[in-house]
């Protein structure tokens, strides 16, 4: 499991090089953040349950700020 932090740590800092290359740098430093977090929990060989439960608080914290952003920070209509 702790292989699999490591690896979304990988994919998460392609993101990040990605967003800062396309010139999104609040998003860029999002998936920086995340790839930091991802790397450091990756190499603290803990136990496959406990590996579950920071995976699981990580996709709840991630839904609520989805949430909050789609129902009260995001415009809807097309364009600019």
């Amino acid at each position: 499991m702790d292989r699999m932090f490591r690896v979304l740590a990988f994919w998460t800092g392609i993101f990040a090089a990605l967003f800062y290359t396309g010139e999104f740098t609040n998003m860029a430093m999002l998936f920086l953040a995340q790839t930091i977090f991802f790397l450091g929990v990756g190499f603290l060989n803990l136990s496959e349950r406990l590996y579950m439960y920071i995976f699981g608080g990580y996709l709840t914290v991630f839904m609520v700020g989805f949430t909050y952003y789609a129902t009260f920070l995001l415009e809807p209509g097309f364009g600019h």
